[in-house]
């Protein structure tokens, strides 16, 4: 797929300058809490996928811009794997999931036990039915990951895996939606050992858009307000409050700094048990296309680093700690030598 991100002043006025049927208005805020939550679902997905496979898979922190159908058709004209994604419980909409056929072929080989060098990309129904059962468990993994940060159950529907054509064939994500209609495209690189890296996209109806932030902003805010309603009354200040559009006011949340206990304990300890991608950065390098193509065995392909300089330690493709290489009976592991304290931690997850 193309790389066709939009600069930040694109973005703002695709998000705030059309009129449409509906307020397309989406804050700073809100664009943060889409991310977050699609990273998360598909930081737990990306675990599962590589379960189902048995390679490994890192599938990155997401970008996110602006598109309508007819723009996406135009500049993609392609066939693609789409898997229409229902949410039926806790949340409430759809969005499609549009993959490369040649990524889905890859799964789908290695599925069947193949190596993935070599896939049929024809699929045949027997191949997206096997794709739509690894997309029902990668999704499903994610929106359980999703039910502990919210704090309730959300479920999907089994997911329908299709292959469309987007220069010939009609895109739709509501039969009542336009073809102008704008859309959140949350964009992820994907990679899969030695053989996939591209990205795959995920469209999203504004109004979904809106109902999955406003519930993970209701959650920031509910607990902010409970912890104010703990406080003493007579230490209230208006000053720290702000509105909401409605009349409604809310608290400013508790800095880190300003309490000796973390205003997200409660919550955090709920998602312990979410697993997170951790891979380790030997070093990096460029060669150019010649030197790429004369490589062979037994080529030395120096790094970026130094033989005594620490590694790093990646977890969900951010950078959270340093360490050195050692030997555990046959695997190599790592051991850490610098690391984020627990609040930079979790700001950087």
């Amino acid at each position: 797929m193309n790389d066709h991100s939009l600069s930040q002043d694109e973005i703002d006025n695709l998000l705030k300058g059309g009129s449409t049927k509906e307020d397309v208005s989406l804050t700073d805020m809100e664009l943060d809490t889409i991310g977050e939550f699609f990273n998360i679902s598909m930081g737990t997905a990306a675990t599962t996928l590589s379960d189902l496979i048995g390679k490994r898979v890192v599938i990155t922190t997401p970008r996110i811009t602006a598109i309508t159908l007819s723009q996406l058709q135009n500049e993609h004209p392609l066939p693609y794997v789409v898997v229409d994604v229902q949410y039926t419980e806790g949340l409430e909409g759809k969005n499609l999931l549009v993959i490369n056929t040649h990524d889905a072929a890859v799964i789908v080989d290695l599925m069947m036990d193949g190596d993935g060098q070599h896939p049929n990309e024809t699929l045949d129904e027997i191949a997206l039915s096997a794709i739509g059962e690894a997309m029902n468990q990668m999704i499903g993994s994610g929106a359980t990951s999703i039910s502990v940060m919210l704090e309730k159950r959300v479920n999907i529907s089994p997911p329908t895996v299709r292959v469309l054509n987007f220069a010939e064939d009609r895109l739709v994500i509501d039969e009542d939606g336009e073809e102008d209609e704008q859309l959140l495209n949350v964009v992820f690189s994907m990679y899969i050992e030695g053989l996939v890296e591209s990205d795959m996209m995920q469209l999203i109806p504004i109004s979904f858009a809106k109902q999955i932030s406003g519930h993970l902003l209701a959650e920031v805010i509910g607990d902010d307000s409970r912890q104010e309603q703990q406080g003493d009354p007579q230490n209230h200040n208006p000053d720290d409050c702000v509105g909401n559009g409605s009349g409604e006011q809310f608290q400013h949340p508790t800095s880190l700094e300003e309490t000796d206990e973390r205003p997200s304990s409660d919550k955090l300890s709920m998602i312990l048990d979410v697993p997170l991608e951790v891979f380790v950065e030997l070093g990096r390098t460029q060669r150019t296309i010649g030197e790429v193509l004369n490589l062979g065995s037994g080529a030395i392909v120096e790094l970026d680093k130094s033989a005594n300089e620490p590694v790093d330690i990646f977890i969900n493709g951010k950078a959270i700690a340093k360490g050195e290489i050692v030997a555990i009976g046959d695997n190599y592991g790592v051991r850490v030598t610098e690391i984020l304290n627990s609040e930079e931690r979790v700001k950087s997850l």
